[in-house]
């Protein structure tokens, strides 16, 4: 609710509690007695503040940040002051707007770290709420935006099949951007859309999609290499090795002159197992050892990302076996405890073809 029509103790109790405030702050805060607030709180609903106490608490909550103004509606939606489906069926407004942005910022952060729990809620707490027929176009595009971060949620965990994957979201998050004509978005949720198929193993569809994307205009020119990149990647777990080779060296140069490090490292990984592929060990290595020693990040991911290229390539020789399997348990764990099961199932594929050799 935009505003409170009658404001009685409940709803003054809720607006204190909603700003985190103590009763002597509270009264402080709006420019009252303390005395005034505890008789306020302990008749509730019983009671209803004079006219001029009236329009301090109106100023009060329009005041208030947007996080506090949630507070304050799920307080009354708690006590029953406000139905729970009148709540969840109400169009938003511009605090609503707000807060879903920051949960939005907030719920990426926790996906680069693999927190995918409190992401998850950050992002179902939006997409449950609002109604997208209901919605503005500012608020199909802020629903459109969480659809993207569910997709990238469910691609991280491995949930790339079904009606409830990866694959299903960014449809529908492309379906949006397309309504919303927002070219650009919608050309990045296509990149998403091939990388699912390329952990899917349709390779050559996904490398024909990158492909596709590598110039594309909607994107920008940090897509542009992201996308050459993972042609590279495609070609090269479909075995097409030297062609590969050469598509990641010149996205590691894009990525230098764009000066990206942490793409150019992530690149320098790709271009190692690509080597490792060919049979190259010494260029594998060479390649790894840039990637373990410029590493930009070190997220969950990216260390069992980079610990299950380093393993592979150190399994291709005898005399490094033993270190790659040690190295190769170690990546298995970190992504047991973080949920990532699609990266635990390359891990198990590669230790299983190892063990065949012995």
């Amino acid at each position: 609710m935009a505003s409170v029509r009658q404001w009685t103790g409940r709803e003054a109790q809720a607006l204190r509690r909603a700003l985190r405030l103590s009763i002597r702050a509270f009264a402080e805060y709006l420019g009252v007695a303390a005395r005034t607030v505890t008789k306020w709180e302990a008749l509730g609903a019983d009671t209803a503040p004079r006219p001029d106490k009236q329009a301090i608490l109106d100023t009060a909550l329009s005041r208030a940040d947007a996080d506090a103004k949630v507070r304050f509606e799920l307080l009354l939606v708690q006590d029953g002051s406000v139905p729970l489906k009148a709540y969840y069926q109400s169009a938003p407004r511009e605090w609503d707007y707000e807060t879903w942005t920051d949960d939005l910022g907030r719920a990426a952060a926790c996906l680069a770290r693999q927190d995918f729990k409190f992401a998850a809620s950050l992002v179902d707490r939006w997409l449950r709420r609002f109604d997208p027929h209901g919605l503005d176009t500012h608020g199909l595009y802020l629903h459109a935006c969480s659809l993207v971060l569910l997709g990238d949620l469910q691609r991280d965990q491995g949930e790339i099949k079904g009606p409830l994957s990866a694959r299903q979201t960014y449809r529908k998050a492309h379906q949006l951007f397309l309504d919303l004509a927002v070219p650009r978005r919608a050309a990045q949720v296509e990149l998403s859309l091939a990388v699912v198929e390329e952990m899917s193993g349709r390779l050559q569809q996904a490398a024909k999609h990158y492909e596709l994307l590598v110039d594309d205009r909607r994107l920008s020119p940090r897509d542009h290499a992201r996308a050459q990149l993972w042609v590279g990647t495609a070609l090269t777990k479909d075995g097409s090795t030297a062609y590969a080779v050469q598509v990641m060296d010149e996205a590691t140069h894009r990525f230098e002159d764009l000066e990206e490090p942490a793409d150019w490292s992530v690149a320098h990984q790709k271009l190692a197992l690509a080597h490792r592929g060919a049979g190259d060990l010494s260029e594998a290595l060479r390649y790894i050892d840039v990637a373990l020693s410029t590493r930009a990040t070190d997220s969950p991911m990216q260390r069992v990302r980079l610990d299950t290229a380093h393993a592979h390539i150190l399994l291709s020789d005898k005399a490094t076996a033993g270190s790659g399997v040690h190295l190769l348990a170690h990546a298995a764990e970190t992504a047991r405890d973080y949920g990532m099961s699609h990266q635990l199932a390359s891990i198990e594929g590669i230790r299983h073809a190892f063990e065949r050799t012995q």
